[in-house]
């Protein structure tokens, strides 16, 4: 099985949204956009958080599995996915793709 380097690419945040209707939570999202996390199989790495590797692990999945192609054509690169996670107040996008090394 392929190892999956996971960058976080983006954060969007929707203060208007979380003014609205997010009651206050500390620590919603911790991780960074830059941040790098590899992930072998369905083992969530270390330091992602749930909403995120939910969001992603079936394609992370696919991925280490040497899947690619997803939706006919959808990246650039075919061994490669970018997800977002499903926190509606502060979407963070993941760039999903397995490494050259990895390559068989």
């Amino acid at each position: 099985m392929k190892k999956v380097k996971i960058t976080a690419m983006k954060q969007t945040i929707y203060q208007d949204l979380i003014d609205k209707y997010e009651n206050p939570i500390q620590h919603a999202c911790d991780m960074k956009v830059g941040q790098v996390f590899i992930a072998n199989g369905w083992e969530r790495p270390k330091g992602m958080c749930d909403s995120a590797w939910e969001s992603m692990s079936a394609f992370v999945m696919t991925l280490a599995h040497g899947g690619e192609d997803f939706y006919d054509g959808w990246m650039k690169n075919k061994k490669s996915a970018m997800i977002s996670c499903n926190d509606g107040f502060r979407p963070m996008s993941f760039l999903l793709e397995t490494p050259d090394e990895d390559a068989e």
